[in-house]
């Protein structure tokens, strides 16, 4: 079986590209195990190719027809659509966020189409799409009413999967994803970066500054669990999906005051005390709009899972970056 990830050679990709390799296999429509013959990393940048022959990796725009046509042919059998334009970088550069966040993600189902064969395609979303006045708990079936340039880029690649599913071009499944925390390594531009950085920077020596209240809430999801959920949503039964093909993925519900205080209980009070407080007015306008929970019981009920707590979560990140508290 030969599958794809676009943006392979991101945070995300890339972890995604190893437990592949790991397990060696994934399900088919038929729920049976194939072996992975060629795993195919898109990026604009090259990713590890992990001194694995079965990885290829490509550099390219995956705004550009020629790159796709390079990467997709009649024996992609499954497309992990993970490259993007984060939150405040769409919001800062419209004409970007568009490009990649949706005419790339019409171009790739598009050449999808033309191959005729459909693919599985696995779309990354993200509670951006949601906005406005929102009930306390956002159902799956709420409607999207995003308050951003990258949720509406999201909301409108996710009908036009829907769409192209639909017409048997494709066997699409969205898979909204909560915020994802801990990220090591550096900020990005992401408006959501605080939630890795509040955690990452104190645990690494050093100050993190806050950009929202401590009262504003985020909904939260492991990198274990994320990677667990992508594959898990590849390998659904279509039939269960039927023809509504987004899930919110679970996570936990949790503010940023609870955040550090799981900080303080898992690494202590000099590095909870790292965190300062400065308000961002343009964070909290963007991350003000998104859920703070939603429910996302139809996506347990097909056996995918959250966190147990943040606190977990900080355990897991110390125990997968081997980092030692200071």
């Amino acid at each position: 079986m030969k599958v794809l990830i676009t943006g392979g050679a991101g945070f995300l990709g890339q972890r995604l590209a190893r437990e592949l390799l790991t397990r060696g296999v994934v399900k088919d429509e038929r729920g049976q195990p194939q072996a992975i013959s060629e795993l195919v990393l898109l990026d604009v940048v090259h990713g590890s190719d992990f001194g694995d022959p079965r990885v290829r990796s490509e550099v390219g725009d995956i705004a550009e027809r020629s790159v796709l046509d390079r990467v997709i042919d009649n024996s992609t059998a499954a497309i992990f659509h993970l490259a993007a334009i984060v939150s405040g970088q769409a919001e800062a550069d419209f004409d970007l966020g568009m490009r990649i966040n949706l005419d790339a993600s019409r171009l790739l189902l598009e050449t999808c189409r033309q191959r005729g064969h459909t693919p599985r395609v696995v779309f990354t979303s993200s509670v951006a799409v949601y906005g406005g006045d929102l009930p306390e708990v956002v159902q799956n079936d709420t409607a999207l009413n995003p308050q951003s340039s990258y949720g509406a880029q999201k909301a409108i690649a996710e009908l036009l999967l829907n769409d192209y599913t639909r017409r048997g071009f494709v066997d699409g499944r969205v898979l909204r994803l909560p915020t994802i925390s801990v990220r090591p390594g550096k900020p990005n531009a992401a408006a959501s970066s605080f939630a890795s950085g509040i955690v990452r920077e104190p645990l690494n020596g050093e100050t993190a500054v806050c950009p929202v209240a401590g009262s504003t809430r985020v909904w939260l999801l492991s990198p274990r669990k994320a990677i667990e959920s992508l594959i898990a949503g590849l390998e659904l039964d279509s039939t269960t999906l039927g023809n509504q093909r987004a899930l919110n993925l679970p996570g936990i519900s949790v503010s940023v005051d609870e955040m550090a205080a799981a900080l303080r209980e898992v690494a202590g009070d000099d590095v909870a005390g790292r965190i300062v407080w400065a308000p961002d007015a343009r964070v909290e306008k963007i991350v003000g709009s998104w859920p703070g929970q939603w429910d996302a019981s139809r996506a347990e009920r097909l056996g995918l899972s959250g966190d147990r707590s943040f606190a977990d979560v900080i355990r897991s990140y110390i125990a997968d970056e081997g980092i030692s508290i200071r």
